[in-house]
């Protein structure tokens, strides 16, 4: 078995993660933008490890993200409790409908649209950075830019802290290796009206960097 693989949505997001970690058995890499294409990657790449005789332990998908104000702020570590496809369902006159509630959930593994962080794997994660924040993440496929579209996502999920594009992707794929999954996130604006401006991109890959050394 080999180490942890850690997966990011692009290039600079996996150069902080490497700059912060000491452990060279930890895998390290950007596999793209948005559920789909990081599932996909993600699923290529614990195949072929798997394949080779040397399966992963364990898959954390981790990088930047939007915060909830009042829940995760700019700056902040974000430890999932779980990664919510938070748009995976359908419009309705009376709102959104999640796909649970259509009749047709996802073929996955013990979960629907929202995948849990692996029990044992996140208590690790916890001990290792005691001042993180915890709680769902949700992940999207178009970022929230207004203020109604961001009190709709707050009032449909209390428990989440953060926004992000690549977790449920993952947790799906790790979900049908059959290996444990956790998603860390550093917070670099607030989820709201789309103010690119406000974004803190250097400070939130900084505290990627401080981060990574939890992930061992």
């Amino acid at each position: 078995m080999t180490g942890l693989l850690v997966v990011t949505a692009v290039p600079a997001e996996a150069d902080a993660v490497r700059a912060g970690l000491a452990d060279t058995s930890v895998t390290v890499a950007p596999v793209g933008v948005g559920p789909a294409v990081a599932g996909a990657a993600t699923a290529r790449l614990l195949a072929l490890a798997e394949a080779a005789g040397h399966p992963y332990r364990a898959v954390v998908s981790a990088g930047v993200a939007g915060g909830f104000a009042g829940r995760a702020a700019v700056g902040d570590t974000v430890l999932g409790t779980a990664s919510i496809a938070a748009d995976l369902g359908a419009e309705s006159p009376d709102g959104f409908i999640p796909i649970e509630d259509l009749g047709m959930p996802p073929a996955l593994l013990g979960g629907g649209s929202a995948v849990p962080a692996d029990p044992r794997l996140l208590a690790v994660l916890r001990a290792a950075l005691p001042n993180a924040t915890v709680g769902a993440v949700l992940t999207v496929s178009t970022v929230t830019g207004t203020a109604a579209s961001t009190e709709e996502l707050r009032r449909r999920h209390p428990e989440a802290v953060a926004e992000a594009m690549e977790g449920y992707g993952v947790a799906v794929a790790a979900a049908q290796a059959g290996v444990p999954f956790a998603e860390l996130r550093t917070i670099s604006n607030p989820i709201g009206p789309r103010d690119r401006d406000a974004w803190r991109l250097r400070e939130a890959l900084s505290a990627l960097t401080l981060a990574a050394p939890a992930l061992h």
